[in-house]
């Protein structure tokens, strides 16, 4: 779940990113620069310590990122030093990618299935799936072999479930309910 004080940085940078048309660069950017994060852990934990000085994370923001990502961003990333919210960079990219799915008319989801589902069937859903919500739906496919067959499908709030584990507990709660 995203949080408040994310939701309202990832508001602002999409705001700047409308201002200069770079909505999409942005995103791209905050996404690598997460990723840069997230896989050095040594440089995660210097940009969340609190013994290490804004200043100084301000410094080795600019050394390590200010060749490789725009003005706007750098300057980002300063603010969340300043403001000591470097931690949530990821929280603030992930609502800035609800944002920028708004703005695009995309719906992303998951379709869980007991077996890998092929291509065709992954876009045939996605097919039905957009035209039911009228926007674009993609889906990205988790296997779970509990679920046994057919498919669940959660897009955000909303969780749609077509599957075999589902059909079988309504008939055993059916069943209990008439042998009662």
């Amino acid at each position: 779940m995203i949080n408040t004080i994310a939701s309202r940085y990832a508001e602002a940078l999409f705001q700047v990113g409308e201002e200069s048309n770079s909505t999409e660069n942005l995103y791209n950017e905050l996404k690598a620069v997460v990723d840069i994060i997230k896989e050095n852990k040594e440089f995660s934990n210097i940009l969340k310590s609190p013994i290490v000085s804004k200043e100084d994370k301000k410094d080795l923001i600019s050394n390590v990122f200010g060749s490789q990502i725009n003005k706007e961003m750098l300057n980002f990333m300063k603010i969340l030093a300043d403001k000591d919210r470097l931690a949530l960079i990821a929280s603030i990219t992930e609502a800035f990618k609800t944002l920028l799915n708004d703005k695009n008319n995309i719906l992303e989801g998951i379709a869980i299935t007991a077996l890998p589902m092929k291509d065709d069937e992954l876009e045939g859903l996605q097919g039905k799936l957009s035209a039911k919500y009228n926007k674009t739906v993609i889906l990205k496919n988790e296997v779970d072999e509990s679920v046994l067959g057919g498919v669940l499908v959660r897009l955000g709030n909303e969780e749609i479930d077509g599957t075999v584990k589902n059909r079988l507990d309504k008939m055993k709660e059916q069943l209990s309910q008439v042998i009662s």
